[in-house]
């Protein structure tokens, strides 16, 4: 009895400090970091809208334009940490559950375990990049996703797997532009704190940016698609080709500038999460 007490009190003190200040304080420099790189995601889209032209519009143009700056080093291990913070939270999640009710159901750790397997990636690449390894973090998104579906096609059910594959990016962007849309992240955030004001625009930046993110994901998971259907690797794109895919439409680069804006407005929102979101 005083062994099973002592291994329950053991969790217990595990638990709470997996969700104390530190992680609490990791996250909120994660979605600081998530919200610099939307950020310049959007900025260098905007520059491709309206110039043709500027650096590749995704995680590694980020990357290399901060990189391009004046103290763009240092700038680039603090981007890391924060990125290698949000890591840490979603750790916590995904072997203690989620803040909230329902947090500790199977299908909300699994997420915080793939949450979990990306933002340690990303953050390893900046930190890479930061530390001289010029090949990492700021490598084309659109060379990768050629290069990983050239490599699935050659394997045997290639076209099945890069298909089931970009049918399931297409489902994920769709469910997180539906979530943006239905403003399901304002019970994830104390929006009793905010004025009535501020809570006007954070819900906004979070449908239009949330909106936005979900479309470039499930356009992206539909190049997946048609790279496996008609076994071209060259069919898919990364985020930067994708973006650029939006220039190419009728509306122009009217339609790339709007997706721009709505990628920084997430970067805004992000931020907004770094302050009000419950962790």
């Amino acid at each position: 009895m005083a062994t099973g007490s002592a291994t329950a009190g053991g969790r217990g003190q595990v638990h709470r400090a997996a969700n104390g200040r530190a992680v609490a304080a990791a996250a909120r420099a994660g979605f600081v970091g998530r919200g610099v790189i939307y950020a310049l995601i959007g900025v260098l889209s905007l520059r491709i809208a309206f110039t043709g032209g500027g650096g590749q519009a995704d995680r590694g143009g980020a990357v290399a334009e901060i990189a391009q700056k004046p103290f763009g080093t240092p700038l680039l291990w603090l981007l890391g940490i924060a990125l290698a913070g949000m890591a840490l939270w979603r750790l916590s999640e995904a072997a203690f559950g989620q803040a909230g009710p329902g947090g500790e159901k199977p299908g909300r750790r699994a997420m915080a375990a793939g949450r979990l397997c990306f933002y340690g990636f990303v953050a390893y690449s900046v930190l890479s990049y930061a530390a001289g390894d010029r090949g990492s973090g700021s490598g084309s998104s659109d060379k990768s996703s050629r290069d990983v579906t050239a490599k699935a096609l050659a394997w045997p059910g290639g076209q099945w797997i890069v298909g089931v594959a970009g049918a399931v990016v297409v489902a994920a962007g769709l469910w997180i532009a539906v979530r943006a849309l239905l403003r399901t992240f304002e019970k994830h955030l104390r929006m009793s704190e905010m004025s009535p004001r501020v809570r006007e625009v954070v819900s906004f930046l979070g449908m239009f940016g949330g909106a936005a993110r979900g479309i470039v994901f499930a356009t992206a998971g539909g190049f997946a698609i048609a790279a496996a259907v008609h076994h071209k690797p060259g069919r898919a794109k990364g985020m930067d080709d994708t973006l650029r895919t939006f220039a190419g439409t009728p509306a122009g680069p009217w339609l790339l500038a709007l997706i721009a804006v709505g990628l920084m407005a997430f970067g805004v929102f992000s931020w907004a999460s770094a302050r009000w979101r419950e962790v």
